[in-house]
């Protein structure tokens, strides 16, 4: 049988569970947070004097920290782009509506949803920001599309949501710490509740990869190893500013959130020694000879990474984006 029709099979497999791992793992619309839970209300008496606030506290905040936040709800903000991907994974059905698979990526993404929105909504309000300028940005991004290279294969793709939902995760967190320490408490709540879905996210992702191991243990072997051989590509690794046809906003991005300690090339180690133990790869049994071979690479992969990343040097010097002009900030 071919790697692909043994994937649908297990795809099939999994998909009795799927509207259980929903309840478990994602929230009812009638009960999660929304957007205008951390914004002012339009409706009341007070908006122009907490939307004062939001721009009075704003002003504490440095430059590089309003570089990273706009690439965070950039990320965010280009849901079309992750949704389509995933329902295009094999065993995904979006023609059926009641398939389990195309109803968790309809409503993972439903939940994501709501993070660019109101993080798209603050940096409007804050008055720190040239929006037309992150605008552009977005568009492109959606408009430019992104290869992560995980193909259709759902075993690649769990592996690359497993440890995407994760640095969201650490990112969103962090941030959220950096405004607490200037006095910017909601800014902070806000992060800190976006951070708290995306670890509920890699948790489900996670546990897809558990049950795969169980039952095709040696290709989902081979697909984690695929995917760390050729490294995880961020969703916004195609960023580009507006006049830019090939961009290193993303690297730049990257050197922000590394220089402020949001997200750092240790950390890429850490998620990686965490997924290595969660999935108790050590443990797993019935693996093939090719199969052996990958799980030896990955087990000393974090090691050989770790003396890679500390050996980067980041520039000292931000990096001027269109995103955010200096002199207001």
């Amino acid at each position: 049988m071919s790697l692909k029709n043994v994937r649908l099979e297990v795809m099939q497999y999994l998909e009795k569970d799927v509207d259980t791992l929903i309840e478990k793992y994602l929230i009812p619309i009638e009960k999660i947070w929304q957007p205008t839970d951390f914004l002012p209300n339009s409706e009341g008496d007070n908006f122009f004097e907490e939307t004062r606030e939001i721009r009075e506290l704003s002003k504490e905040l440095p430059y590089d920290f309003w570089v990273v936040l706009v690439g965070d709800m950039i990320t965010e903000e280009a849901l079309p782009t992750y949704e389509s991907w995933l329902m295009d994974v094999e065993g995904v059905n979006q023609r059926d509506r009641e398939s389990s698979w195309s109803k968790w990526v309809r409503h993972w993404t439903a939940e994501e949803n709501r993070h660019g929105d109101v993080l798209n909504k603050y940096l409007y309000l804050s008055g720190r920001v040239n929006m037309r300028e992150i605008e552009k940005t977005t568009q492109y991004l959606i408009a430019d599309g992104f290869d992560i290279g995980t193909d259709r294969d759902p075993y690649k793709n769990f592996v690359y949501t497993s440890f995407q939902e994760l640095a969201t995760y650490i990112s969103h967190n962090r941030v959220a710490k950096i405004a607490r320490e200037k006095g910017n408490k909601q800014l902070s709540k806000m992060c800190r509740i976006i951070s708290g879905d995306e670890m509920r996210h890699h948790n489900a992702y996670s546990e897809f990869v558990e049950r795969i191991f169980k039952v095709d243990p040696s290709q989902m072997m081979m697909a984690f190893h695929y995917m760390m051989k050729q490294k995880i590509t961020m969703p916004a690794h195609f960023l580009r500013e507006s006049g830019d046809k090939i961009s290193t906003a993303f690297e730049e991005f990257s050197n922000t959130a590394q220089r402020i300690g949001v997200y750092t090339s240790r950390d890429y180690v850490d998620i990686l020694q965490k997924l290595i133990e969660r999935w108790e790869l050590d443990k797993v049994t019935n693996l093939t000879d090719e199969a052996e071979k990958a799980r030896d690479y990955l087990m000393k992969l974090p090691n050989r990474m770790l003396r890679l990343a500390d050996r980067i040097k980041i520039p000292e010097n931000s990096f001027e984006f269109k995103w955010v002009e200096p002199a207001r900030v």
